[in-house]
C-alpha cells in the first residue's frame, strides 16, 4: 500500500502533450481531478468551471493561481472555499485538511511534547481509509510530504 489515499494520476489525458504550465508564472503544475475543483470553488467560480477540461494545480507561493486549464482558464486563492497551504504562511492555515493539522498546531505539539506525531497520526487514518484528499485538500493529493515537510521546517526553528 502507498503512502497516499489518493489516486496516482488523477487527471488522464490519453495523446495530451500539454506540460501543465501554470500561465501566470510558468510553475509546472500537477494534474488535479475534476471533483477537488467542484468540492473547492466558491458558488461564482463553480458555475465558470468547465467539466470537459483538464486542470493543473500551481504550488507556487508567490503566484495567486491555484487551478488553471489547458485553455489558460484560472481560478486563483479568492475562487477557494478555503486558505491554500502552499499559498499561504500564516500558521493556521491547514497542511492536513482532512484531520486538521496546521503549521500552529505542529509547533504547539513540538514545543510541548519535543516530537510530532502528525505523520504516524494521518498515516494510520489513510490506512482506515479516513482519508478525503481528493475533495479536501486544494492539491488534490495527499498531504504527507507536506506534513514532513512543515514538521522538519519547525524542528529545525526551534532549535535557533
Amino acid at each position: 500500500m502507498t503512502e497516499c489515499c489518493c489516486p496516482s494520476s488523477p487527471n488522464k489525458e490519453s495523446g495530451s502533450r500539454w506540460q501543465r504550465l501554470c500561465p501566470q508564472d510558468g510553475t509546472k503544475g500537477k494534474p488535479v481531478q475534476l471533483i477537488t475543483l467542484k468540492s473547492l470553488l466558491v458558488p461564482v467560480a463553480l458555475e465558470q468551471l468547465n467539466p470537459a477540461t483538464a486542470y493543473g494545480f500551481c504550488p507556487s507561493p508567490n503566484c495567486p493561481v491555484v487551478y488553471f486549464s489547458e485553455q489558460g482558464q484560472t481560478f486563483t486563492t479568492a475562487d477557494l472555499k478555503v486558505s491554500v497551504f502552499q499559498k499561504n504562511v500564516n500558521g493556521d492555515v491547514s497542511v492536513c485538511y482532512c484531520f486538521g493539522w496546521s503549521r500552529q498546531r505542529i509547533r504547539e505539539e513540538l514545543n510541548q511534547s519535543g516530537e510530532s506525531n502528525a505523520v504516524d497520526m494521518i498515516t494510520t487514518h489513510i490506512k482506515a481509509k479516513r482519508c478525503g484528499c481528493e475533495v479536501n485538500n486544494p492539491q488534490g493529493s495527499c498531504c504527507l510530504e507536506n506534513i514532513r515537510s512543515v514538521v522538519k521546517q519547525t524542528v529545525e526553528e526551534l532549535a535557533r
